[in-house]
């Protein structure tokens, strides 16, 4: 029987394709904005949505309250500042290495979680669970691995989205707990209500910062408004859909099940921007996937 809680099985897959399709739009912006601008974006044109979704959430829960305890600023502003590296790494990863590879490098974050939770922490995993790190690890290099010269840049673009694969992971277990932190009676409605307020954080911080330093590129975001409104409210759903299933359930089976992200990325990198993976990065990818799966869910 579907219960309540089980929402959050369709909530993950519906931000992991939302996902790519505001990954697919920044990427399209990069050349002219830059990676900056880019990210820009994602929080900019979203607000007014993630407002717009607040609003109706709070609609519909009668009996919520909001409660903005010192922790919610702590969990929230950190998880915002660690999300937008995240976002202008992820960007980077996927024009130096291309949008496939680019998008499964984030997928990273769970096994370098696990490596630097032992050397730091000392947490104790699973005999499968480091079968998992070992696996994504091998063929992370494979997928990072030189193909040829004088084309993309696979090992600069891999450390890039090794960066946003930690940042983001990060950031996700930073948003669940402003999410508990801000309404636990109420998860759905916290959920929202806590990508509006990261998102206000990051449009002010980003918008205020190209504003002074690069104004060609912060104009170059609303030359191109469409793409940009597009943008935004894939991310802001995307981003609605992420924390909904982090309120339900714990982190690991949500990201488990997000890296269907990766095949979705492949299809959308060859139809969008014509890139081809070799036969080798296609199983890379697929072990990549295999080894999050196993790191997260033993």
């Amino acid at each position: 029987m579907f219960t309540f809680t089980a929402l959050w099985i369709p909530s993950t897959i519906a931000a992991s394709v939302l996902q790519v399709a505001r990954n697919a739009l920044q990427r399209g912006l990069l050349p002219k904005s830059g990676p900056w601008a880019a990210t820009l974006v994602r929080f900019l044109f979203g607000l007014p949505f993630a407002a717009v979704f607040a609003l109706v959430a709070k609609a519909l829960t009668p009996g919520a309250s909001l409660h903005f305890t010192p922790l919610f600023w702590w969990a929230a502003v950190s998880g915002a500042v660690s999300q937008v590296l995240a976002t202008a790494s992820l960007l980077v990863a996927m024009r130096r290495a291309g949008f496939a590879v680019g998008t499964s490098m984030q997928q990273s974050a769970l096994p370098m979680a696990a490596i630097l939770g032992l050397l730091v922490f000392h947490d104790q995993l699973s005999v499968i669970a480091w079968i998992g790190v070992a696996i994504t690890s091998g063929a992370l290099v494979v997928l990072t691995w030189p193909r040829e010269m004088g084309g993309p840049q696979p090992i600069s673009g891999g450390a890039f989205g090794l960066l946003s694969g930690l940042t983001f992971g990060y950031a996700l277990n930073a948003y669940r707990q402003a999410t508990v932190q801000l309404d636990h009676l109420h998860p759905i409605f916290a959920a929202v209500c806590t990508v509006s307020v990261t998102q206000a954080l990051q449009a002010v911080a980003l918008t205020a910062l190209l504003a002074i330093w690069d104004r060609p590129a912060f104009r170059s975001v609303f030359a191109a408004w469409r793409q940009s409104l597009a943008a935004g409210l894939c991310g802001a759903l995307a981003s609605s859909c992420w924390l909904t299933a982090l309120a339900l359930t714990p982190a690991a089976p949500v990201r488990a099940l997000g890296v269907i992200e990766a095949p979705v990325a492949a299809l959308a990198g060859r139809r969008i921007f014509r890139e081809r993976l070799s036969a080798w990065q296609w199983l890379a990818g697929a072990l990549v996937a295999a080894g999050v799966v196993m790191t997260a869910l033993s």
